[in-house]
């Protein structure tokens, strides 16, 4: 048999649904972020600065100096790797630090460190669920793939609510019953259309309807709230999530997830949860690197104040120039495109022409039709970046024919209301 064909096959029905993707050979620059260093056609080609305004550091915080000395003083005390599963090897030092900042910066008892962001969502709601009696999970419609496969993993019934839609949800609870355990998972900022959940509506409904909460704010943590706690610190509410999902890889610029929760919760997940148990530990170089970053936003405002300046300013020169960005409350702001193949046209000239680094976003990431171009400032994107990229996406969209206009308002990757050459489509 040939095996091979299968692989080629299925290869092949990706490039013909324009889905395959392309990864761009980047070094980034820490002396000079966002900037960074493109090989291009294998080495052929010489290098190229290129303007990275795709990346997930939202604030650049891998670049901050006190986080790179902590990594590196951490390397040269204790070695490069952690040494293996923390059941076996034990627990570094710097893990059981960078663990006692995170349950610290969200008021609970306990945080638990993951080797990602990912997989602490996998093993902690399939853990959870799994040890409640005949749990029922409630969850979001666009919630990621990693809480979706959370949810598969636990093999407990499901159900899905319309996107943060409350009447939704409190009818989906009401019919559950009073006796039956009920989890809720949902995320506190939607990193594709950059919505924000009402995080005090739901913990409210899961308080009268008896059931557990559990937010993602994988997207949010280091950027909102007095100290970087998230959304739910930033409305008031993090004493009222039963668990708080967080990533150490976006806003703190490090490597990693983990959960904060009361210590009976965070007991169970570390002596249930297989992925966490046959997995090896955080090295303690990452974990020191990690609760630095954690430190430093606790302490200052002043990365996020920058942070939402220049997201502001994009989102204002960006809208004034006609470019239809996709409107939303946070720091994510999407640029509509509506077709796979333009979408990524548009990248590939943005990086060939202007040297303009945005990875195109398509389906199965977004639904068909809403395909888009997703841009994260950072405090490091000068006002000069900006106006840069205005004349970029200009010129882009003049030489594929995109129109121009201000975007209608957009919900669950569904486009509401009328936009002339585009075709509004529903999440799938």
């Amino acid at each position: 048999m040939d095996y091979r064909r299968f692989f080629g096959q299925a290869i092949d029905r990706l490039k013909t649904e324009r889905r395959y993707r392309v990864f761009a050979d980047l070094e980034r620059d820490a002396a000079r972020f966002p900037l960074a260093t493109w090989h291009s056609d294998g080495g052929v080609s010489a290098p190229r600065d290129v303007v990275i305004w795709c990346s997930n550091d939202y604030l650049g915080m891998g670049r901050h100096p006190s986080v790179i000395d902590a990594m590196s003083s951490a390397a040269q005390r204790y070695g490069a790797g952690a040494g293996g599963t923390r059941n076996i090897s034990g627990t570094n030092h710097p893990l059981v630090q960078l663990e006692a900042e995170l349950a610290d910066l969200h008021g609970k008892e306990g945080a638990l460190a993951f080797t990602s962001g990912w997989v602490s969502n996998l093993a902690a709601i399939s853990t959870i669920a799994e040890l409640l009696p005949n749990c029922l999970i409630i969850s979001d419609a666009l919630n990621h793939n990693s809480m979706i496969e959370g949810v598969r993993r636990s093999g407990c019934e499901k159900q899905i609510f319309r996107h943060n839609d409350m009447a939704h949800l409190e009818e989906l609870l009401i019919a559950a019953g009073p006796e039956r355990a009920k989890l809720i998972v949902f995320e506190s900022l939607y990193s594709m259309d950059g919505d924000i959940a009402p995080v005090g509506e739901v913990a409210a409904l899961a308080k009268r309807y008896g059931a557990m909460t559990y937010v993602d704010e994988v997207h949010a943590v280091g950027l909102y709230g007095p100290r970087g706690g998230g959304i739910c610190e930033r409305d008031g509410v993090m004493s009222q999530i039963d668990v708080i999902e967080g990533t150490l890889a976006k806003g703190f610029g490090t490597l990693g997830g983990y959960i904060a929760a009361d210590e009976i919760i965070i007991d169970a997940v570390r002596s249930y949860a297989p992925s966490f148990i046959f997995t090896t530990a955080l090295p303690p170089a990452v974990a020191a690197a990690a609760g630095a970053a954690v430190r430093q936003l606790k302490a200052s405002s002043e990365e996020r104040d920058l942070h939402q300046r220049q997201v502001a300013q994009t989102k204002s020169a960006l809208e004034a120039a006609g470019i239809p960005v996709m409107p939303n409350p946070s720091h994510i702001v999407p640029v509509f495109v509506g077709d796979a193949e333009l979408c990524k046209t548009a990248s590939d000239i943005l990086l060939e022409r202007h040297g303009i680094y945005i990875q195109p976003i398509n389906y199965p990431t977004v639904a068909r039709g809403t395909e888009r171009l997703r841009i994260t400032p950072t405090p490091y994107h000068t006002d000069v970046h900006i106006s840069e990229l205005v004349a970029a996406l200009q010129d882009v969209w003049r030489r594929l024919g995109l129109p121009f206009g201000a975007m209608p308002e957009s919900t669950g990757n569904v486009i509401v209301g009328p936009f002339p050459g585009y075709k509004a489509v529903a999440a799938e």
